[in-house]
């Protein structure tokens, strides 16, 4: 393969940090992405403690990154579902992790090519 492992430039401890973290990504810098992350991940490190918060606390944790009101609604809504319908974890599915609030298909390409080793070819247009 011609890019057999591709650096992961956004900073995450599990699957659900790094989906969190490629759903703040979007019409953001990963740059960006990873200053505000290190809070978020403090107050949200699992889809448990995430789906406990506040949508304006998360927003407030996130304010930093462009879109912050939607994507705090995404980071609750899908961890909510995660833990409704996946017992707390990312599904390693890509229909399952598309019928995620906030979760498209370049998201669920970027998911599924770094966390679970599925060929991917995720576009950014």
């Amino acid at each position: 393969a011609l890019y057999p492992s591709p650096p992961i430039p956004l900073d995450h401890g599990s699957t659900f940090q790094f989906l969190c973290a490629v759903v703040l990504s979007a019409q953001s810098t990963d740059r960006k992405v990873n200053q505000v992350t290190p809070a978020l991940f403090e107050a949200g490190g699992d889809a448990a403690s995430m789906a406990a918060l506040e949508v304006e606390q998360v927003r407030l944790l996130i304010r930093e990154v462009g879109l912050a009101p939607s994507k705090a609604k995404y980071l609750v809504g899908l961890s909510k579902a995660l833990l409704e319908k996946h017992g707390g974890e990312v599904p390693g599915d890509w229909k399952a992790l598309e019928a995620l609030p906030g979760v498209g298909h370049k998201t669920a390409s970027v998911v599924m090519g770094q966390a679970f080793g599925v060929n991917s070819f995720p576009v950014d247009t």
